[in-house]
């Protein structure tokens, strides 16, 4: 690695902290009813899914099926989701939000646009739409084998 991309890599981690530490500490200090950001986040997946498995959280958060078992038991055990058998696999169990999921959930929404929203009245919206662009694209490269697509 030569040292241009040694200082490109420093400066995107060195960013990356501030940014993660600072926005996770002020959506943590946002978020009612008590939800952590991984509860919020886990909630946030089984939203946009139709049919959600734990299998499909633990690959979106690259960890353990134990780590999002335990997760989903809390989230559970709270009231805001829901196992559901399949009916022709018994074995595949889906997740969705009941009521009182879905209203903590649509309400700590909420709270994290307007900790977020902030901070992008300080760029153009050209440059809002090129740094999302590039940071999906960083995204989907994370997620093939190597970093790199076929």
């Amino acid at each position: 690695m030569n040292e241009e991309a040694a200082r490109w890599i420093n400066r995107y981690l060195d960013a990356y902290l501030i940014v993660t530490r600072r926005i996770n500490a002020q959506i943590r200090d946002s978020i009612a009813a008590g939800l952590t950001n991984d509860q919020y986040l886990i909630l946030r997946l089984i939203n946009g899914q139709e049919l959600c498995t734990s299998t499909y959280l633990a690959e979106s958060f690259a960890v353990g099926k134990s780590s999002i078992t335990a997760i989903i038991n809390r989230l559970s055990e709270a009231g805001f989701i829901e196992r559901t058998r399949d009916e022709s696999d018994r074995r595949q169990v889906y997740l969705s939000m009941t009521e009182l999921g879905r209203s903590t959930y649509e309400a700590a929404e909420k709270q994290v646009m307007e900790v977020v929203s902030p901070y992008f009245s300080h760029f153009d919206e050209k440059d809002i739409e090129k740094f999302i662009m590039m940071f999906e694209r960083l995204g989907h490269l994370m997620q093939e084998p190597g970093g790199s697509k076929n």
